[in-house]
């Protein structure tokens, strides 16, 4: 019988706040320019979800990688979790997946290889439930165990949905609550109690599916997911420098016992740093707990919609059908103001 081994305790980081912090990563890309392929339709200009090719047949190919380390104990889950998020990317693009490639990297000197194809099993049953075969990948001896997936899907370029189209007077919806970030923390800690580490788990493998049905509602006008830069972050990205946008907090989900934990100062290294990337564009953020779960880096979070007005009731039908607890809007897309985001 394998003995039981927390993953958490063999990594410095967990899940998407591994991430580099949003200041870092734009000095590592600020050479970046545009491309000069007319059929790369999404490239690494707009800080999309994945990058999108042109078939030039009314269809394109979207291609996307994500990995991270583990944010849970068990490596079933671990596997689980990290084929979500990163199958989302699809789904956040209007996109159906079509196969993944594995990666891996184990600490082949102090983790038993068995507990490596756990991952895999897990990985392997996610992908099942998007419909799609891990079809191959790739594997390296590494310090720190680390896992994910790179994934292609298709999308009709008609349906194509960006992350930085949203139009003034958009309503905003968020498909999952947040909290991830601080919850992972608290597993690293050892302070997560069973019955939320269950939630928490079960709220991560959940795959964001109904991106596909919103691709074809034409006034579904940005998507994304919230992932390591917190929904503040990825709220950022939808606004560009053309939109603002009004978060009105307590519309916000967020996972329904995350009081506890906000109260024992439980918070994720990049909820800071997300912070010193963002400060200077958000106002109205003076409550502690607001702080706390805006700037959390989620892994294999929900949805983030910008939607039409004239829009609404076919979205929020689409959530109903779909099973997806969304009670009201949680913002709206402004005109360009001297704040990026007013949080109310």
């Amino acid at each position: 019988m394998m003995e039981k081994i927390h993953l958490t305790q063999y990594s410095h980081k967990a899940g998407c706040g591994c991430k580099i912090a949003p200041a870092d990563l734009e000095k590592i890309l600020s050479e970046r320019s545009g491309s000069s392929f007319k059929d790369l339709l999404v490239g690494n200009d707009s800080n999309d979800d994945a990058a999108v090719w042109d078939m030039g047949n009314g269809t394109a190919i979207i291609n996307t990688v994500d990995f991270f380390m583990p944010i849970v104990d068990d490596a079933f889950d671990f596997g689980r979790i990290a084929s979500a998020n990163a199958i989302s990317d699809i789904y956040a693009m209007g996109g159906t997946p079509l196969f993944a490639n594995a990666l891996l990297g184990w600490p082949m000197e102090t983790l038993p290889l068995p507990l490596a194809g756990k991952v895999l099993e897990g990985a392997r049953s996610i992908c099942a439930e998007a419909g799609i075969p891990v079809a191959g990948g790739h594997s390296i001896d590494s310090k720190e165990p680390i896992f994910g997936l790179t994934v292609t899907g298709s999308v009709s370029v008609a349906h194509l949905k960006r992350n930085n189209t949203p139009q003034v007077g958009d309503y905003l919806f968020l498909t999952k609550p947040l909290g991830t970030g601080i919850m992972g923390t608290a597993i690293k800690r050892g302070l997560a109690q069973e019955e939320h580490v269950k939630l928490v788990i079960e709220n991560m493998c959940k795959l964001n599916k109904v991106g596909q049905q919103l691709s074809a509602i034409k006034g579904v006008h940005a998507l994304t997911d919230v992932t390591g830069f917190a929904l503040l972050g990825h709220l950022l990205e939808m606004c560009g420098t053309e939109f603002s946008a009004e978060l009105v907090y307590e519309h916000v989900p967020q996972l329904p016992f995350l009081g506890q934990y906000l109260s024992q100062n439980i918070i994720p290294d990049n909820t800071y740093r997300n912070w010193n990337a963002f400060e200077k564009k958000v106002s109205g953020l003076t409550d502690m707990s607001a702080f706390q779960v805006l700037n959390d880096p989620q892994t294999s979070g929900g949805l983030l919609i910008s939607v039409g007005e004239e829009y609404l009731s076919q979205v929020q039908d689409l959530f109903v059908r779909e099973g997806i607890p969304i009670n009201e809007p949680i913002g709206r897309i402004l005109p360009v103001q001297s704040f990026s985001i007013l949080v109310k």
